[in-house]
């Protein structure tokens, strides 16, 4: 009986062993596909294959589900019967939390654990004791920025000092007029020293080594330091018939808040430690969450993780904040609501839409995925969906809670002090347009319908039409960019017809 009872250990043993590995190798693998995709960016820009870049972005963005599923059923065959037995698991996250202890993306293979873990065993909340929850452990060790970053100093922005930094990197083609765009560039710096430091000190350029690649444009990040001085500096290049240019230089930190805001397609770039990459951003842009950053690189499985981690602080630090409905007139498709002191909107799709909307669920779920694979060209909101999600049923206001219970029984589910939202859609929240508006002065309010305008132009321009043009549908962000938030009636502009009105 006993060598039974250990011939039998050994085999359940064996088949985890394979399954570890089954796991590690499809981790691994993304990581080699995913960094493929990034690297012909370079490629893509130099030989101005838009079209390349496009479907290269999109390749990027569908990875990772494949590969999720690709890696599950290779678990499956290894573990069989045991495919769902919790101890198996238990003992495999303690071993493959070994594996990756000292890796550099430890929190994306973690990540990428709990994607395999939670959809093989089909958790409706957290299982602490089988997937990563908290941080990785050294999460919050002193910055390394050595290998990211390469420095300079200087004494004055001169022309030649910019157009060393400008050779420095390794771009895939030569400049068209880098002595005119370093010159140009130099002045620029120093006005913008003259009046933050008088001129005077010594500054260090820190510039990331890698370039980032999104849509048509390369962009060389960095920042100048000095006493009591933190400058964010930003080559924003173009590629033309001539080679590369210098097309703008971004000195103030709300520029670079833009560039990475949430309405903007996710950068190519190659980093050897993606999580010293996003703590030197971070750096720079101390406003943004870091879940955004991750995303913003394209790492948006693990921005989902860092998401859920700012909701568990939240409501542990805000323990009385609770959900109630979003400011701004209901929607007849979505129930949106938010915590107060949060920055973040949930979405739920009604089970019934109000006349004289048309459209299905399916239908609605179609458009959220088609924005999510489109150039956004910081006009459409960033969506990350989120499934099984699991909160208490007192952290949301009485109202709202009925509201759900009564309108989104396909994607909820009430039971035992708890809500589970099956399919919800978060975002980060906006005021909408048309109470701006109404809050506004007319100066301000000029600006905005002047932004609202730009939106709509910028939409066609990537050829998408809004469908429904109210003001509501339109948010303004902090930085008062006017976006659009209300996918349910978006289309393809081409597949419009306009006509005049009588």
């Amino acid at each position: 009986m006993k060598r039974e009872h250990t011939a039998a250990f050994q085999k359940h043993s064996d088949s985890a062993d394979r399954a570890l590995d089954a796991l590690w190798l499809g981790f691994t693998g993304y990581g080699r596909r995913f960094e493929a995709i990034t690297r012909r960016a370079a490629d893509h820009f130099a030989g101005q294959n838009w079209p390349g870049m496009r479907r290269d972005t999109v390749a990027r963005l569908d990875l990772y589900q494949a590969v999720v599923s690709e890696t599950c059923r290779h678990v499956a065959d290894c573990l069989g019967l045991r495919a769902q037995d919790p101890t198996v698991w238990r003992t495999m996250k303690r071993r493959f939390s070994d594996c990756i202890d000292q890796r550099h993306d430890s929190e994306l293979a973690a990540t990428f654990y709990n994607s395999v873990n939670r959809r093989m065993l089909q958790t409706v909340g957290i299982e602490p004791e089988l997937e990563f929850v908290a941080p990785a452990s050294d999460a919050d060790a002193p910055s390394r920025h050595d290998s990211l970053l390469f420095n300079m100093d200087m004494d004055d922005p001169t022309a030649e000092i910019i157009e060393s930094v400008l050779k420095r990197f390794d771009l895939p083609a030569p400049y068209a007029h880098l002595r005119i765009d370093a010159r140009l560039c130099a002045e620029r710096i120093r006005m913008a020293l003259d009046k933050h430091a008088n001129g005077r000190g010594a500054f260090r350029i820190e510039m990331v080594t890698s370039p980032f690649y999104r849509e048509m444009g390369a962009y060389l990040i960095g920042r100048i330091v000095g006493r009591d001085l933190q400058l964010p500096l930003v080559f924003a290049l173009g590629n033309g018939d001539d080679g590369l240019y210098v097309d703008a230089l971004l000195l103030r930190s709300e520029d670079i808040r833009i560039l990475f805001s949430f309405s903007h397609t996710y950068f190519h770039v190659l980093s050897a430690c993606p999580r010293e990459l996003v703590r030197f951003l971070k750096a720079l842009m101390p406003s943004k969450r870091v879940a955004e950053l991750y995303i913003g690189l394209g790492y948006n499985k693990h921005g989902k993780t860092e998401l859920y981690r700012d909701l568990l602080v939240h409501q542990r630090v805000c323990s009385l904040d609770r959900f109630d409905f979003s400011p701004g007139q209901r929607g007849m498709v979505m129930i949106a609501f938010n915590m107060p002191q949060d920055d973040l909107v949930y979405k739920l799709i009604r089970d019934r839409f109000a006349a004289p909307k048309h459209a299905t669920h399916q239908q609605v779920m179609g458009k959220y995925e088609y924005v999510f694979k489109h150039d956004r060209a910081g006009r459409l909101v960033d969506v990350q969906t989120f499934e099984n999600l699991q909160i208490e049923d007192c952290c949301f206001a009485p109202e709202l809670l009925a509201e759900i219970e009564n309108e989104a029984q396909r994607t909820t589910t009430i039971e035992k002090n708890r809500v589970i939202l099956h399919h919800v859609y978060v975002e980060r929240r906006m005021m909408p347009l048309d109470l701006y508006l109404r809050q506004a002065d007319t100066k301000t309010a000029e600006a905005a319908v002047i932004e609202y305008g730009w939106a709509i132009k910028d939409l066609a321009r990537i050829n998408i039409f809004p469908g429904d043009l109210l003001i509501k549908n339109f948010g303004v962000t902090q930085l008062g960019r006017v976006v659009f938030y209300d996918y349910d009636e978006l289309c393809p502009l081409t597949d419009c017809n306009f006509r005049r009105l009588p």
